[in-house]
């Protein structure tokens, strides 16, 4: 039996050391993770909280050479500006209705990338995870090591120096990502975040490869599916906000434009103020 169905069944039978004495306590199992309430569907506390975060480890701002992510030391470079169109619609959708958490997902293989105040960027893509290697840091501890009781959530963070901006890397590999998923830490953990980080973002597995992106879609505030152009196709598209049943979806981003595309929308701009 994995370690996943095990500490599946650790949270549906609930109950601490106190509720059965005949079952020794294990020291592995964070406190956070004990039910509040005994019953057929008992009350899942994670402990999440703002004060946790003085305990997070703080790693460099080192992205792989391959990882395409924006300079911070030429923030008016033309990607750049797309990616604060994108921040600007999302919060102003933020004061229109409570959304704090979103998953970035694909209909199939892509790739996508976004950042301000209080973010966390978590890797929920347990079967490909890509995270921990564009900011080359360690994968784990991370989000399933975090699920499975092994750390705290403190634990599986990293802060990156100099930000606002936190990592959740995907954590140790596991046999059945969906197994994992569907523990009621993760519908908890969803729930508490919005009270430590104002924007939660999580890349997933692609919407059309597996259940895993569907899942989180429902836990999630909203989902961002993104699209590249010249790969993506209309019918991928299609079964893919079909999949979502059109819900939550915050809109699409359309991916791999050519750069001669992005300079030609910023060009009358910058030669008139520079």
């Amino acid at each position: 039996m994995s370690r996943v169905h095990d500490a599946l069944r650790r949270a549906e039978m609930g109950g601490s050391p106190i509720d059965h004495p005949a079952t020794p306590a294990r020291p592995d199992v964070p406190l956070e993770f004990l039910p509040v309430s005994m019953g057929a569907a008992p009350t899942v506390r994670l402990n999440i909280h703002p004060g946790m975060l003085g305990e997070v480890e703080v790693v460099k701002f080192e992205p792989a050479p391959e990882s395409h992510l924006l300079d911070l030391n030429n923030s008016h470079e033309t990607p750049a500006e797309e990616f604060r169109t994108l921040r600007t619609r999302l919060n102003h959708l933020q004061t229109l209705q409570p959304l704090h958490t979103a998953i970035v997902t694909s209909p199939s293989l892509a790739e996508a990338q976004l950042t301000e105040s209080s973010v966390l960027l978590g890797d929920f893509d347990l079967r490909r995870p890509i995270v921990h290697n564009l900011f080359q840091i360690k994968r784990a501890p991370g989000i399933s090591d975090y699920l499975m009781g092994q750390c705290t959530f403190a634990q599986a963070l990293r802060k990156v120096e100099g930000m606002n901006l936190y990592l959740l890397p995907a954590g140790s590999a596991v046999r059945n990502p969906l197994e994992l998923l569907n523990m009621r830490q993760v519908k908890a953990l969803f729930e508490e975040l919005p009270r430590t980080f104002n924007w939660s973002i999580f890349d997933t597995p692609p919407l059309l490869f597996s259940a895993d992106a569907n899942l989180l879609a429902t836990l999630a505030d909203g989902a961002i599916l993104v699209v590249k152009i010249g790969s993506t196709t209309f019918d991928n598209v299609t079964r893919a906000m079909q999949s979502l049943c059109e819900n939550n979806v915050l809109g699409i981003v359309a991916n791999g434009a050519r750069a001669s595309e992005l300079y030609s929308k910023y060009t009358y701009y910058y030669s008139k103020t520079e």
